[in-house]
């Protein structure tokens, strides 16, 4: 194997590519990257099992070839090189030189054999949809995505895909994040709706290997994986098994209560609460909402915090309590200059929704208190 690329190019595909490493492998080639190159390319391919990344680099490649590095050291190894053209080249005891201008060194690599191959999908129906869009969704939706729980299907991120709207739906058993994104989509034929349980780590990994432009990432799906596929870029991976919750039934249809207040000002006035709240025992911010005023507070040991914010309140006045943290997190994924928060009762869930459009909405449990 011979083969000559940019430096900063062949970095970026490991950047992607390595995402796929398992922190603890369960063999050691999955410690590794394949490199295949080919033509006038190389792939660069990752793997922990269950969700397998690849990235394709532009190169000048005399001898094809395949090998398997050690993934960290070899992407650690270019990130140090000085910018140019690095080259490639493997004897037949399977040991690879990088030169880069004065810098020279050598890595033994592993027979590709033993490599997990990746799962193809192109020949399934693909849905499009916009990476700038995509993922700034996912985004403001994995938080929210339960990080243990026995119901594995709730470690993951739901997708439900009609010919007019894209929905991704996280929840962690405290609060619940939805976002939409209306829009026109191709569906496969007598398919009225496509609905994945993709993992959380997997929808982050997406999310960062998406470009900020708008070219557009291309979905592929079976019943048991997901292929997507973000310009140069390919990453497949096992769908979650299991049914995801009913979160319908869990959205209240009506409300008692309806505050609308600049976001702004409500992310710093929680904010500034929440740093007494974590010195308290429970991490607790209280509201007070009354006509025209939103009060925040929160107490420790230590003293004590007061938010006086200009609201307006339809219905009832209302006192609720929130861990700090979970409304906090809520607030920080909203982007519109106000936002409304819907309640009924202070042991009932909070809908925190845009003033106008349905373009994302959260909920958050309260904390139910004893004066």
């Amino acid at each position: 194997m011979k083969f000559e690329c940019s430096a900063q190019e062949l970095l970026a595909g490991l950047i992607n590519a390595t995402r796929a490493l398992s922190p603890r492998p369960a063999m050691q080639i999955l410690e590794g990257v394949l490199l295949s190159a080919q033509e006038d390319e190389v792939e660069l391919m990752c793997s922990d099992g269950s969700l397998s990344i690849k990235s394709r680099v532009k190169a000048s490649v005399s001898d094809p070839g395949q090998v398997v590095l050690p993934g960290r050291l070899l992407t650690e190894n270019v990130r140090k090189l000085p910018e140019g053209t690095v080259h490639f080249s493997m004897n037949d005891r399977m040991v690879v030189t990088i030169r880069c201008c004065q810098s020279r060194s050598t890595i033994t690599g592993m027979s590709p054999a033993d490599f997990p191959q990746m799962k193809d999908l192109t020949n399934t129906h693909a849905l499009h949809f916009p990476q700038k869009r995509l993922r700034d969704m996912i985004s403001k939706v994995t938080f929210a995505i339960a990080l243990q729980e026995s119901r594995q299907a709730l470690t993951g991120c739901l997708m439900e895909v009609t010919s007019d709207e894209l929905r991704l739906v996280g929840l962690d058993g405290f609060r619940l994040a939805l976002q939409r994104m209306h829009d026109q989509f191709v569906l496969p034929d007598g398919v009225d709706k496509v609905t994945a349980i993709i993992p959380g780590r997997v929808m982050n990994e997406i999310a960062h290997i998406m470009e900020d432009d708008d070219g557009m990432a291309t979905f592929h799906l079976d019943s048991t994986h997901l292929m997507a596929v973000m310009g140069d870029t390919t990453l497949v991976t096992s769908l979650l098994a299991g049914e995801y919750i009913n979160y319908r039934q869990i959205l209240p249809t009506s409300w008692l209560t309806r505050v609308t207040v600049k976001r702004r000002e409500l992310q710093d006035a929680i904010e500034r609460a929440s740093l007494m709240a974590k010195e308290g025992k429970n991490n607790l911010i209280r509201m007070k909402a009354t006509q025209d005023n939103l009060k925040i507070t929160s107490m420790s040991e230590l003293g004590d915090v007061l938010e006086d914010l200009d609201a307006h309140l339809e219905g009832e006045d209302i006192e609720i309590a929130f861990n700090a943290r979970y409304i906090s997190d809520v607030i920080k994924n909203v982007d519109e200059e106000c936002c409304t928060l819907c309640m009924n009762t202070n042991v009932s869930p909070c809908v925190i929704s845009p003033l106008e459009g349905d373009s994302y909405l959260y909920l958050v449990l309260p904390v139910r208190v004893y004066n």
